[in-house]
């Protein structure tokens, strides 16, 4: 792979410090091997990049995708989290038939404003 190159060392420290939103120059590390929302987002990354990059990206996706399923900490808690997501919640049906009838109100209220309005052309053609 020519374009997916290596150009960090990343070492896990000691303990913990404040990571640094104003540094420029600072690496987010993301593992894809371990945490579902950081395949999602190198997915995301491979459809934004250069055709080159994008292929070798692709590359490496199928090969974690078909890879053994491996969850680090924060990769175990993002996969809860998704699938806390997809779980259909009690009222979700509630939205779509409460968002029909109010686009019915709506229709009904443009209707009734384009009658009254052709009464009035009416009234004064006559």
């Amino acid at each position: 792979m020519a374009e997916l190159t290596r150009r960090y060392i990343v070492m896990q420290m000691a303990s913990e410090g404040p990571f640094d939103i104003g540094d420029v120059d600072a690496p987010f590390v993301l593992k894809p091997w371990k945490d579902p929302a950081a395949l999602q987002a190198l997915r995301a990354y491979r459809d934004y990049c250069y055709a080159e990059l994008a292929q070798e990206l692709d590359q490496w996706i199928r090969a974690i995708a078909s890879g053994p399923q491996l969850r680090g900490g924060v990769g175990a808690r993002n996969e809860q989290a998704v699938a806390a997501r997809q779980k259909p919640m009690a009222g979700a049906q509630a939205k779509p038939k409460a968002m029909a009838q109010r686009k019915t109100k709506v229709q009904r209220k443009t209707k009734a404003k384009a009658l009254k309005h052709q009464k009035k052309k009416a009234k004064h053609r006559s």
